[in-house]
């Protein structure tokens, strides 16, 4: 039943799909050990469910997620006719405060692009990695599998396709081509064992995993003396975060980013304002 209503909702991602899975499983074990039927499920079930979940240390968020899941398994089931109220109709999501994301100052990230040894292939070739990410703010996923026709050198830019298979053409600056140029006539050559379409490989002459790189980065925050969180997607925050603060429009942001929705871009300009507020104390003498 699960595996059915996940068929028909296009454009998720595997990880986005798993976590469904995740959630209605345990939905259904918690109604199947009070002897409840999913299909007769009422208001109070999802009520009570939600409340389990929370004093079981679960924060808003999580409770959010887990509703949203519930909540398109019975659309799904009202759609195919299988019930015919929607249980969740009336549920209302946890009201959850919005976290900032974190993200690095202009100085960090410059630290981190050092951070590499070039002198090795390892280092041309997390150089030239960390340099596509923070300049073009890709996912994690999207660099580690990219393929090597995706970049166009004449054109100086990247195609990726995002989440739903959604294509977008995003610039890459002359330095992040510079290293991707070296990392192909310098690493790839010495790292391929053989014969792949995949632009970044890893030691053992594979696509690298999202896991590997990582560890790479952590690896590279130390060397940087980065004290803050750090993970790839900082550096897509960071990429988002510069733009704006350098007065970059919005609705440019949100393509680059392959956002949907222009409210989720609009996060970055709450992160600026934040940054101002930060100066503002630090530096002004009535701060």
């Amino acid at each position: 039943m699960f595996a059915d209503m996940l068929l028909v909702e296009r454009g998720l991602s595997t990880h986005t799909v798993s976590a469904y899975q995740s959630d209605l499983k345990q939905f259904a074990l918690w109604m199947a050990e009070r002897d409840r039927d999913l299909q007769k499920a009422k208001r109070e079930d999802i009520m009570n469910y939600l409340g389990f979940r929370v004093g079981g240390g679960n924060s808003s968020r999580t409770t959010a997620r887990v509703l949203s899941s519930i909540r398109r398994f019975y659309r799904f089931m009202l759609r195919e006719r299988h019930i015919k109220l929607d249980p969740t109709l009336l549920v209302e999501s946890p009201v959850q405060g919005r976290p900032l994301p974190a993200t690095l100052t202009e100085t960090e990230v410059q630290a981190l692009l050092r951070a590499p040894d070039t002198r090795t292939t390892l280092g041309i070739r997390d150089r030239a990695m960390i340099e596509l990410l923070y300049s073009c703010g890709l996912r994690v996923t999207e660099l580690v599998t990219i393929k090597s026709d995706q970049i166009n050198h004449k054109q100086g830019v990247v195609r990726v396709w995002g989440k739903g298979n959604k294509e977008r053409l995003i610039p890459m600056g002359e330095v992040a081509l510079h290293w991707i140029e070296r990392y192909k006539t310098h690493s790839r050559p010495d790292l391929q064992k053989k014969v792949s379409d995949t632009l970044f490989l890893s030691q053992q002459g594979r696509e690298m995993t999202r896991q590997s790189f990582w560890h790479r980065i952590k690896i590279h925050g130390v060397t940087a003396d980065i004290r803050g969180h750090l993970s790839p997607h900082t550096l897509r925050h960071a990429f988002a975060t510069h733009l704006v603060n350098h007065n970059a429009d919005l609705r440019v942001v949100q393509l680059l980013l392959g956002h949907s929705d222009l409210s989720t871009t609009q996060i970055y300009t709450h992160v600026a304002t934040e940054r101002l507020k930060s100066l503002h104390q630090t530096h002004h003498p009535r701060g």
